[in-house]
């Protein structure tokens, strides 16, 4: 006997509650360890509370300005988090083509399937908050719970904002491009307020952005009075902020169900199509076939990274947080870049991507089984990927090295080869440690080897100090001011 009626809005809702829950859980080791670690955060919350329970919390305005920082933060990463899963929803095989086929009204799919991306959001970041949270405000400050319900809010506005995002992008970009652009843009929100804050100018004296931009909130009363101050006295319990926070929320969330109901299914439908856009050319076996068995995997390791870039660009867009770093030591308070930095994070840069790319090739090889069989050289063939992957990461390897050498030739000639060092140990470490696996199942596994990641970032370390302090020799340890 079912609580709510089957078919209804409330039953889809428990059952996408319940799917959130289960994509969350893990098994074997890593769910004892997640249980141990959850347990460990749960104990120091409660150690907190007791030891705050007849302590008066201050709130100070830079509290309230810290709150309305951490919620725009927050969000940004929410929506980024809501424009994936609103990918995989409509681009992935999964439920919705039943649910859709079912005598089940579509605005009820839709907001059930939103429901479970906001669940879903909000248990990766109710984890690390309610363990603190809960025991602080059962122990003596119930206040604090308002946080609980600024979570809530704001993923509820993410939600519906990620979908909305996805939906944009495919009417402009089409159905085979949506998936694509979509994890580029969500990669792209996910960096860009990091990016902003470490772009923007900031006083002489200071060792960042960051106390320069809250300074510039508390001038100007950001966070601290009108609507900016709402997040902050919504989580520390007003009951007028909460209502309104959770107003919003739950407005944005009904106005999604009630206006992208049409977009949304017209985009399934959209991206279920194989319509291909080339036509045939009868000249396929010589575009396809290449003489020599390592320019034949390569160009079909590069065709598949090129084609499907959505994998790629996982990993690529990875370095949005290094760019503040570029752009510090090439301008900025130096007028030329300091070498010996510039080659270590050149080598790391490039070993990790290299790294990243290899496993990719690996991990996500379409056919293991036929090249486990074929009568050719295991060697060959890895050397192949290795390649492919050298060549995707080329231009970042070739990035800081030509930054160096407006200072020093010799220093860009050592960093260039140290990085191609690195980045060859490291690609061959994936090489070997990866277990190949097929390209249609690789969705549902993204992360590689433990042992092979940490070997690679050893070497990465490794040749980055070698190369950074051969650097340094060459140039004697002198930034040019």
């Amino acid at each position: 006997m079912t609580i709510v009626p089957a078919g209804s809005f409330g039953w889809l809702a428990l059952h996408e509650l319940r799917l959130a829950f289960r994509s969350r859980a893990t098994r074997g080791a890593a769910r004892w360890i997640g249980y141990l670690l959850l347990a460990s955060w749960l104990a120091i919350g409660c150690l907190t509370g007791w030891a705050l329970r007849h302590t008066p919390i201050p709130v100070p305005p830079e509290a309230m300005i810290g709150v309305l920082a951490v919620s725009v933060l927050g969000l940004t990463f929410m929506t980024a988090q809501a424009m994936i899963g609103s990918q995989r929803t409509l681009y992935e095989r999964g439920d919705l083509p039943l649910l859709l086929s079912a005598p089940i009204p579509g605005r009820s799919v839709l907001l059930a399937k939103l429901l479970g991306i906001a669940a879903t959001i909000a248990l990766t970041y109710a984890a690390l908050l309610l363990p603190i949270v809960l025991p602080v405000a059962i122990f003596g400050h119930p206040r604090l719970l308002g946080l609980v319900a600024l979570l809530i809010a704001l993923a509820l506005v993410a939600a519906a904002l990620g979908l909305a995002l996805t939906l944009a992008i495919a009417r402009l970009v089409g159905p085979r491009a949506a998936r694509t652009v979509g994890q580029v843009v969500a990669a792209v929100l996910g960096g860009a307020l990091f990016l902003v804050t470490q772009l923007l100018p900031h006083d002489e004296g200071r060792t960042g952005t960051f106390a320069a931009l809250f300074d510039r909130l508390r001038a100007a009363r950001i966070g601290t009075s009108g609507i900016s101050a709402l997040p902050g006295h919504a989580a520390l319990g007003d009951p007028f902020a909460i209502l309104v926070v959770l107003g919003v929320g739950v407005a944005a969330f009904a106005a999604a169900g009630a206006t992208l109901e049409r977009a949304f299914l017209s985009g399934f439908l959209d991206g279920s199509a194989t319509v291909s856009r080339s036509r045939p050319s009868g000249r396929a076996s010589g575009r396809l076939f290449h003489p020599g068995l390592t320019r034949t995997v390569f160009a079909k390791e590069w065709t598949l990274l090129v084609r499907d870039p959505a994998l790629a660009f996982q990993i690529v867009l990875r370095l949005i947080y290094l760019v503040p770093l570029f752009l510090g030591l090439v301008g900025g308070r130096h007028a030329l870049p300091i070498p010996a930095a510039l080659a270590f994070a050149s080598v790391l840069i490039t070993s990790q991507l290299v790294g990243s790319f290899a496993w990719l090739t690996v991990s996500a090889e379409d056919a293991p089984d036929l090249l486990s069989v074929a009568p050719v050289a295991r060697a060959q063939v890895d050397r192949a990927k290795l390649l492919a992957a050298f060549a995707m990461a080329a231009p970042f390897a070739l990035l800081f090295p030509v930054a160096i050498g407006v200072q020093t030739l010799a220093g860009a000639a050592i960093t260039l080869v140290m990085t191609v060092l690195g980045g060859g140990a490291a690609g061959y470490i994936e090489l070997k440690l990866g277990k190949p696996g097929k390209r249609g199942a690789f969705n549902k596994r993204r992360s590689g080897s433990i042992v092979a990641g940490i070997l690679s970032l050893l070497v990465a370390l490794a040749f980055g100090g070698g190369a950074a302090g051969l650097v340094f020799l060459v140039t004697g340890g002198i930034a040019v001011p």
